[in-house]
């Protein structure tokens, strides 16, 4: 999954129909634009970085990611995820549970 007008990319790496494993990439502006999870899901960083998630409330945080420190998040999840001003690559792994 990869569009270059939104600068972000997801290199589906598993998907035995368990689990989805995604590799995903922020380049610096980029974005994953609004979507919804529609399983349980645990993030595992790949670089230690800021991002920004925007909730589909409006609401906004920034994300303090640490490379290899993980987080889980519930089903129904409904954001979108940027990366703006940054100077890296955000990186991260998702781990969704079928």
């Amino acid at each position: 999954m990869s569009d270059e007008n939104t600068g972000s990319t997801g290199e589906v790496q598993l998907d035995n129909g368990v689990f989805r494993v995604t590799k995903w990439t922020i380049e610096p502006d980029g974005v994953i634009p609004m979507h919804k999870h529609e399983y349980e899901y645990v993030v595992v960083p790949m670089v230690t970085d800021t991002m920004v998630v925007k909730n589909s409330d409006g609401t906004q945080i920034n994300a303090e990611l640490e490379a290899g420190v993980s987080y889980t998040r519930a089903a129904g999840a409904e954001h979108e995820v940027s990366n703006p001003g940054g100077s890296a690559d955000v990186v991260f792994v998702e781990i969704e549970r079928l």
